[in-house]
């Protein structure tokens, strides 16, 4: 699997969660005190992000760290 293609379905998934949870990208960027253009460009795959920040994704997104 290439890097793309991983980071699109890791943003993808990303996406996904968060509208089950039916939060803006705006909410999703506060929660989880990151920048809304990087919530951005984590949906759209644009984005290589760290282990800190998938952590603070999971925990604003109210996910184990393993389901991201």
């Amino acid at each position: 699997m290439n890097e793309e293609r991983i980071l699109l379905s890791f943003g993808a998934h990303v996406k996904s969660l968060r509208l089950k949870k039916d939060i803006s990208q705006e909410h999703l960027a506060s929660l989880s005190e990151l920048d809304r253009t990087y919530i951005s460009g984590i949906e759209r795959g644009k984005r290589n992000i760290s282990l800190l920040n998938i952590i603070k994704l999971a925990f604003a997104l109210n996910v184990p760290p393993e389901q991201l």
